[in-house]
C-alpha cells in the first residue's frame, strides 16, 4: 500500500491529510502538517479530439499519443472524440477507439470509450465541423453501436430519424448530448423528455457554442438545457465562454455542469497553422480559428480549465468537481470522481500554483 500527504480535496471539504491507496483508495486521514500541495480526484475529459500533434481520426497510435499528452495535464479518464467526416472515416475511427479500449494504454489514462461528435449534426450549425453531416438512420446508429465503444453521442434533435436514434442510443446506455443544432427551446425540451422517457441521460455539447443564444423572447436550447435535468459540457478556456457566462451557468446548473477541453491536435504545440478534420486552422493568442474567423475547437487542457475556474472566483472544492465528480456522475462512472474509500486510486497532485506535479491512475504513477 502507498501513501501521499497533502491537502486532500474531498467531496465536502479540503483537509490536510494522508491518502492511503493500492489500486483503490484505502483510507483518508487528517494530518496536522502536510506538504504545500493539493491532491484532487483525477480529471475526466469526455470531449477531446487531439493533442500533441495527434487526432482521434488518425487511428490507434494517435489515440495513444493524445491520451498520454492529456494525462500529463491531469486527465485520468478520457473519451477520444470523432469529428464530422465521411461515414466510413468515422467508423474507422470508432473501431480504432474500440481497439484501444480493449487493450488500454500503458502508463496512460483510462480510455473509457468514444464520444461520437458528428456526423449526426445540423448542416446549418456545423461550427468547425466539416460539411459531412448526415441523418442518424437506424442502420448507421446500429453500426456505430456495434463497435461497442460509443459512450456519448452529439445529436441535433431536429434531424430526420432523431427520435428513433435517441431510443437506440439510450437503450445502449449512451449519453445523448444535444449540440450543433438549430433547435429552439420547444424542440430541445421535447428531445430532453424523449431521452429521459427512453431511460437515457441527456447532455449538451459545449453549452452556448454551436446553438442559438438566449434572448428575451426566444429562450433557445440553452434555457431548455439549463432548466432541465440535463448535464452540459463547457469549454472554459475563456474564449468559448466568458467568465461571467460560466458563473451564471454554474450557479444555475451546479453539479450538472461538466468541463471538457474539446482540444484539437495543435494543443501542446507552438502556435501557428494546424488542421482540424481536414480543414486549415490557425492557432494564435490561445485560440484556434478557421480562415473565416470561426472558433475551431480549443487548445485547452483540463488543468488550465481548473485554473481558469479558480481565477473566475470558483472555490477549489466546486472547481475540482467540474473536472471529476460531475463528469463521473454524468457518464455513470460510479467507481471514480472523488477521493473516497473504495474508489479507484485516480488522482492528480498539484502544487500551490495548481500546476500538475504527479498523476496517478489505478494506484500507479503515470506522470
Amino acid at each position: 500500500m502507498s501513501e501521499l500527504d497533502g491537502h486532500l480535496v474531498l467531496p465536502d471539504r479540503i483537509m490536510p491529510g494522508r491518502l492511503s491507496f493500492s489500486g483503490q483508495i484505502e483510507a483518508t486521514e487528517a494530518r496536522s502538517a502536510v506538504p504545500d500541495r493539493y491532491i484532487l480526484p483525477g480529471f475526466i475529459d469526455g470531449h477531446v479530439h487531439g493533442g500533441n500533434g495527434a487526432d482521434t481520426m488518425d487511428g490507434v497510435e494517435a489515440i495513444h499519443t493524445l491520451s498520454r499528452f492529456h494525462a500529463q495535464h491531469g486527465t485520468t479518464t478520457i473519451l477520444p472524440t470523432t469529428i464530422t467526416r465521411p461515414w466510413a472515416d468515422v467508423m474507422e475511427a470508432l473501431r480504432a477507439v474500440a481497439e484501444v479500449v480493449r487493450s488500454q494504454i500503458p502508463k496512460g489514462p483510462v480510455v473509457h470509450g468514444a464520444h461520437l461528435e458528428g456526423p449526426f449534426v445540423s448542416p446549418h450549425k456545423l461550427g468547425a465541423q466539416p460539411p459531412y453531416a448526415i441523418p442518424p438512420t437506424a442502420e448507421r446508429v446500429a453500426e456505430a453501436l456495434g463497435t461497442g465503444c460509443v459512450r456519448v453521442v452529439t445529436l441535433a434533435p431536429e434531424l430526420p430519424h432523431s427520435q428513433t436514434a435517441i431510443k437506440q442510443f439510450a437503450d445502449a446506455g449512451v449519453r445523448v448530448s444535444i449540440g450543433h443544432t438549430v433547435a429552439e427551446y420547444e424542440e430541445t425540451s421535447s428531445a430532453i423528455c424523449q431521452i429521459c422517457a427512453a431511460g437515457g441521460v441527456a447532455g449538451a455539447t459545449h453549452l452556448f457554442n454551436a446553438m442559438a443564444p438566449i434572448t428575451s423572447r426566444k429562450p433557445g436550447p440553452v434555457t431548455a438545457l439549463m432548466c432541465s435535468d440535463a448535464y452540459a459540457e463547457m469549454i472554459f478556456d475563456t474564449h468559448h465562454v466568458h467568465p461571467a457566462t460560466f458563473r451564471l451557468a454554474h450557479r444555475v446548473m451546479g453539479g450538472r455542469l461538466v468541463f471538457v477541453t474539446d482540444a484539437m491536435r495543435a494543443t501542446g504545440l507552438p502556435e501557428g497553422p494546424s488542421q482540424l478534420g481536414g480543414q486549415d486552422v490557425m492557432v494564435k493568442d490561445g485560440t484556434a480559428r478557421l480562415p473565416d474567423g470561426s472558433l475551431a475547437g480549443s487548445v485547452l487542457t483540463l488543468d488550465q480549465a481548473l485554473r481558469n475556474a479558480l481565477q473566475a472566483g470558483t472555490p477549489l472544492l466546486e472547481a475540482a468537481a467540474l473536472l471529476s465528480t460531475n463528469p463521473a456522475r454524468y457518464l455513470g462512472l460510479t467507481d471514480r470522481g472523488a477521493l473516497e474509500t473504495g474508489k479507484r486510486a485516480d488522482f492528480v497532485v498539484l502544487d500551490s500554483a495548481f500546476t500538475v506535479q504527479e498523476v496517478w491512475v489505478g494506484g500507479k504513477r503515470i506522470h
